[in-house]
């Protein structure tokens, strides 16, 4: 099992204002679904509850809440990410998909990172990915793709191994 993190920060870390993103790029959410589909993702209750059309198709949706007696639609809910990862022990790869609290959690434990760069800065941002020590991960790849119609920002893909 490949424990994943996927995100997309600001210049600052940043990563959502008001339970939302920040903003819309169309290169990472077509990013975001090519890499996730097909597999578990975890993410905390306000991240599900950020989505607009709840669970996300074609995964195996995992909410972590404190409350134990939540029950969501097409979702598995648990209260630890210990719980959920023993859970989907026999999955190949599995996708933090936020928020800043399960990344802050997640990012000590996690086997790779994949990270889009916004190239701005979001000074209303009121959630961030915790720092990141990049001694401790190993760039694979990279790929920057800039502003157009459909991305109002420059941003740029990497992918990390950690070492």
């Amino acid at each position: 099992m490949k424990l994943s993190l996927i995100v997309a920060i600001g210049k600052n870390n940043e990563i959502g204002k008001e339970n939302q993103l920040l903003c819309r790029l169309s290169s990472d959410l077509k990013r975001f679904k090519a890499l996730t589909t097909g597999h578990a993702i975890v993410m905390g209750r306000k991240t599900y509850q950020s989505l607009p059309s709840g669970a996300l198709p074609n995964r195996t949706n995992i909410v972590l809440s404190h409350g134990k007696n939540l029950h969501l639609e097409a979702c598995a809910v648990f209260t630890s990410l210990d719980a959920a990862l023993v859970h989907l022990r026999n999955e190949t790869e599995i996708f933090i998909i936020g928020g800043g609290t399960l990344y802050q959690q997640a990012l000590p434990i996690a086997d790779k990172l994949y990270l889009t760069k916004i190239h701005a800065t979001f000074p209303e941002a009121d959630t961030f990915f915790p720092p990141i020590d990049y001694s401790e991960w190993k760039l694979i790849a990279t790929e920057t793709t800039p502003a157009n119609e459909k991305n109002d920002y420059d941003s740029t893909f990497y992918e990390y191994e950690h070492v």
